[in-house]
């Protein structure tokens, strides 16, 4: 593993001091332990702390309203959510609103953690989405979507819920292939279960692997991995772990 890793925790690296910080405070704060992927340069939390002022006020007046829900995901659009792109960090999205579905769903479920939301992140073999229990009927949160992606009629829910229902026979196709956009292909499904935001924040540790995975960065991989483990005792992410490790083992056995 990489030398020059600032922290040591454990069997853990860390990149800098700031991620050690934050992943040491997010143990008791998802909000922090998002922020703790690169976390090498200084961010500003105004963006985040002006979206919670503002869907507060909404919230005292309605409560848990399906209005509150609607201001919910359109004010995260409107603020945090500018631009998707695949493998974008919780700190990409609040520095320049790059985004991707693992930190804008994390966004979204902190913010239904806070107004008392009955909701499940969902982890499917390539996506990530929110279902919300409102009033006794599911509605979806598609947070890759502005425009369509708050889907509340039930038959639309149900046919967005079954493209991504797990085949028990399916296997996961690709371990180094990111969470990103919504299901495109319809080949059978091998992941779809409910994950909590710990695991989620070990997601966005795999994410950011699978790119130094694919730079063929195999120790940096495997160091991100050993960290999404530690969050998220996962079946995909122990699989590239050991594939990340295999690899660097072979790559310096070669030298």
């Amino acid at each position: 593993m990489a030398q020059n890793a600032i922290g040591i925790l454990g069997d853990l690296r860390f990149d800098s001091s700031s991620e050690k910080e934050l992943w040491d405070a997010g143990q008791e704060n998802p909000y922090l332990l998002f922020r703790a992927v690169q976390a090498e340069k200084s961010l500003s939390d105004e963006k985040w702390i002006d979206l919670v002022a503002e869907l507060d006020k909404k919230f005292d007046k309605k409560g848990s309203h399906i209005n509150v829900l609607r201001q919910v995901f359109q004010k995260s659009h409107k603020q945090l959510f500018k631009t998707y792109e695949q493998h974008s960090t919780f700190n990409d999205m609040l520095d320049e609103g790059r985004f991707d579905c693992v930190s804008a769903s994390a966004a979204l479920a902190m913010l239904l953690d806070r107004y008392g939301f009955d909701y499940k992140v969902v982890e499917t073999d390539y996506h990530v989405f929110i279902v919300v229990n409102h009033e006794g009927k599911d509605l979806i949160l598609e947070s890759t979507l502005p425009i369509g992606g708050m889907i509340t009629t039930p038959s639309e829910v149900a046919s967005y819920l079954a493209g991504y229902k797990a085949d028990d026979l399916a296997e996961l196709k690709s371990l180094n292939q990111r969470l990103g956009a919504p299901k495109v292909d319809l080949s059978d499904n091998a992941i779809f279960r409910k994950v909590n935001l710990t695991q989620l924040a070990g997601l966005q540790y795999y994410n950011d692997a699978i790119s130094h995975f694919n730079e063929q960065s195999f120790e940096k991989a495997a160091s991100q991995l050993n960290k999404a483990l530690k969050l998220y005792n996962s079946e995909r992410i122990e699989g590239l772990k050991d594939l990340a490790e295999e690899q660097a083992t072979l790559i310096a056995n070669s030298n």
